[in-house]
């Protein structure tokens, strides 16, 4: 399904689209802000863990089973069917009952409900009850009557720009009204309103076969009257017997060209929701799967993995199977493709890339369409994945477009286009997606239609509460850092760059569930001792103190007070073998077995690395690019960070796993990208000082031939392989893999912030970040008010 915001419809012109299928169908929600700010927490009601299971409870049941709203529009069509034994008959004329239990007290048809932009949907819904009814000669003239009334009085609104067209509503709706004529209906309407429709209608029809849209055309047959060409739709009529899951235009197809096939179909539907029909059905897999990546999206996932993980492996099966549902609609397949792809179902990218070829050659301006088509495009991690690439490019030339061509804009369009999905902190996200979420869950492809599935209030509380809870332990985690770093007397190094907060918040904004706080701990706590040794290694120690701290290190049980030749490295040494024998003990717990050795053995490795950096130095020896990465994928300083981390997420992690070249390939595949862009970045103030920088190595081993900019291209299409590379492992089932998962995402957490920590400057310098780490551990979200 493609969605819109309604708000921004008119700008991004998501009715103009050029319909081939399966990109033709899009559908608009409508935007119902939410208002959020930062302030106090919350107070928490005495009620709130029955509450939460009840919350729990019932979005469950969403995951399991789909819930959407009835159509009168739809409804209207199906009991305009005659009956295929007696054409004077209706075939359902419980539908009719419906239709007449349903009027809404100003005369109208007005299901769900109807934003007031909406009016053009409500004129349509209207007329096809009255028309409906005045078929069959059903019900009192009052209620067709009041229905006539209320067409008649807001009939200008069918011709008004600001409101928002349904699809087809231009060929459809004049349509009915020449049927209304054929019914000796009286509408008494305006006289050029109806003139500016007919003439709009014929333009419209001539357009759309000129184009050859005919998928567009056969999807809008309650407008095509006497034009239906019967070997042309019939190429539209899927196994299920409908024509693009639609109960109106499959009861259209049937009044003009009659067929088993159809009417199954429209019995199907009417035995699952009784005497009345939806927009759309089936949508079952759309609306789930749209459940799922709301929790995703809002940070609430882990609570429902097992009915997730029941959803996606149905979801798989239907891919498998290449089940219609997925692959006749472009957002249907886009995000099943996201979603698989990200929760490490193995396949390729053939099936998505082959519709996103038909929705590219027909030019879509369906906004939302585009934008769930690029986050698809976003998983590309195989050299297989070449067309998907390419089609990435195109999609993101489509969503520039809209932001240059100064239109109001969706800010999700914004948000995708300059926060790509690797450099996105999954708390940061999360609470942005907190913030902007859209609590209405209306759609609109020719009439509208709504689904919790969608998005609810249950959705935004859970999230919210969640959110929040989180955020009060990050905060005590915080404070305990800091209290650790004075405990152990960090604050006095006076070379040393004080960055706690940076160190803490990067573990917090990518793995924040309660029960890591070991796992955030022992990142945060090697995080401030990397920096601290990198500072002692790079302007803050004598080479007999570097000396000295590697020996200490190397033996492990010396005497700190005798055989520590300074001040510094004594307050440097005793704090990392503090904190290394309290994530071993931990370590030890979780894995039971002994794991300080390794940890251990990845200080070592770093400040080897270190001082085969700073012997390069003064020695000013050009190491070959080869042989600097070699080193320089290991001094970048996230072993310690990483590695001991992987211990304390609760998988099991045996010597044989950490020994076994997936593992090591994680590391180098993370730390490369880590230690290019610092380079990139970095490379004019480090060549300046001259420092050992891969840039300025790529210049020399060139010998002239490279400007500086060819070596910082060549440098990110290098960072971008890797980058894939790494996503591929990551994502990869644990079938064919040998770490467990929850470990590897924490190679792909590191990514994530190395990319936003790059993104602009050397490091550490944003100013923006000041913001950003506020909001992920200081501010929590208030909800003021729902709608």
């Amino acid at each position: 399904m493609h969605l819109l915001h309604l708000s921004n419809s008119l700008f991004f012109g998501g009715n103009e689209s050029h319909f081939r299928n399966p990109c033709f169908f899009p559908t608009i929600s409508a935007c119902v802000e939410t208002r959020l700010q930062r302030a106090t927490p919350p107070r928490v009601a005495a009620s709130s863990v029955s509450s939460f299971d009840e919350t729990r409870e019932r979005i469950s049941k969403l995951i399991h089973k789909a819930e959407y709203s009835i159509s009168t529009y739809d409804t209207a069509w199906v009991a305009m069917v005659p009956s295929p034994n007696s054409p004077q008959e209706p075939c359902f004329p419980n539908c009719l009952n419906w239709l007449l239990e349903n009027q809404c007290c100003n005369g109208s048809w007005a299901r769900p409900h109807h934003h007031s932009l909406l009016q053009k949907d409500v004129l349509s819904s209207t007329l096809a009850c009255v028309l409906a009814l005045k078929k069959w000669g059903v019900g009192g003239e009052e209620q067709i009557n009041r229905g006539v009334r209320f067409i008649e009085s807001n009939f200008a609104s069918a011709n008004e720009k600001f409101q928002i067209s349904p699809v087809g509503f231009d060929i459809i709706f004049p349509n009915m009204l020449d049927y209304a004529k054929d019914l000796f209906l009286n509408l008494r309407l305006e006289a050029n309103t109806l003139n500016d429709l007919i003439h709009k209608r014929d333009f419209e029809l001539r357009s759309h076969s000129s184009k050859g849209e005919e998928a567009y055309l056969a999807y809008v047959a309650e407008g095509m009257g006497k034009l239906h060409d019967g070997e042309t739709m019939m190429k539209y009529q899927r196994k299920n017997g409908s024509f693009f899951n639609s109960p109106s235009t499959t009861a259209a197809v049937f009044m003009a060209l009659p067929n088993s096939r159809c009417l199954n179909y429209l019995h199907s539907a009417l035995t699952k929701f009784g005497n009345s029909v939806p927009a759309v059905y089936p949508l079952d897999i759309y609306s789930r799967l749209s459940t799922v990546d709301n929790l995703e999206r809002l940070g609430i996932s882990r609570y429902f993995r097992d009915e997730i993980e029941t959803m996606l492996d149905e979801t798989y099966r239907c891919w498998v199977q290449g089940d219609e549902e997925i692959f006749m609609d472009a957002s249907t397949c886009a995000l099943a493709f996201r979603l698989l792809r990200m929760n490490g179902y193995n396949f390729t990218s053939d099936q998505v890339t082959s519709i996103l070829e038909e929705c590219l050659s027909s030019n879509t301006k369906d906004v939302q369409t585009t934008l769930e088509l690029y986050r698809a495009s976003e998983f590309i991690i195989s050299p297989d994945d070449r067309d998907l690439e390419r089609q990435k490019s195109r999609l993101k030339h489509l969503l520039e477009q809209k932001i240059s061509s100064g239109r109001n804009v969706d800010r999700e369009v914004y948000h995708a286009l300059h926060y790509p999905y690797y450099s996105t902190l999954d708390r940061i996200s999360k609470r942005r997606n907190i913030e902007h979420y859209n609590l209405d869950n209306t759609r609109i492809a020719k009439t509208s239609y709504r689904s919790p599935n969608f998005g609810n209030k249950d959705f935004l509380l859970l999230s919210v509460e969640d959110f929040n809870k989180c955020q009060a332990i990050h905060r005590q985690e915080l404070k305990d850092l800091e209290t650790w770093v004075v405990e152990n007397k960090l604050d006095e190094l006076k070379f040393a760059r004080s960055k706690s907060a940076y160190c803490y918040f990067s573990a917090a904004a990518t793995f924040f569930e309660p029960e890591l706080s070991d796992a955030r701990m022992s990142w945060a706590k090697n995080g401030v001792l990397t920096t601290v040794v990198d500072d002692f290694f790079d302007v803050g120690g004598s080479i007999e103190e570097l000396k000295n701290l590697i020996h200490l290190v190397e033996v492990w049980g010396a005497d700190v007070s005798a055989e520590c030749c300074s001040q510094n490295v004594r307050i440097i040494f005793s704090a990392l073998k503090t904190t290394i024998c309290e994530i071993g003990e931990k370590g030890f717990v979780k894995q039971e077995r002994s794991v300080i050795n390794h940890i251990i053995k990845i200080w070592l490795d770093l400040l080897y690395s270190m001082m085969k950096e700073a012997e390069w130095d003064r020695e000013k020896s050009l190491p070959k690019m080869d042989e600097y990465m070699e080193n320089a994928y290991v001094s970048f300083a996230l072993g310690p960070i990483v590695l001991p981390a992987l211990y304390l997420v609760g998988p099991k992690l045996s010597e044989k796993m950490v020994n076994h070249s997936e593992y090591h390939n994680l590391f180098r595949l993370m730390s490369t990208c880590g230690r290019l862009l610092n380079d990139f970045q970095g490379y004019e103030r480090e060549m300046k000082d001259g420092k050992l920088n891969a840039v300025s190595l790529y210049l020399t081993k060139s010998g002239g031939e490279m400007t500086k900019e060819d070596a910082v291209t060549e440098m990110k299409g290098l960072i971008e392989r890797e980058r894939r590379e790494l996503l591929r492992l990551v994502l990869e089932g644990e079938k064919t893999n040998v770490l467990p998962k929850a470990c590897k995402d924490l190679f792909w957490h590191m990514s994530t912030v190395l990319h936003l920590f790059y993104s602009k400057d050397d490091g550490f310098t944003s100013q923006e970040l000041f913001g950003v780490v506020n909001s992920i551990i200081n501010e929590p979200i208030v909800l003021n008010e729902l709608p």
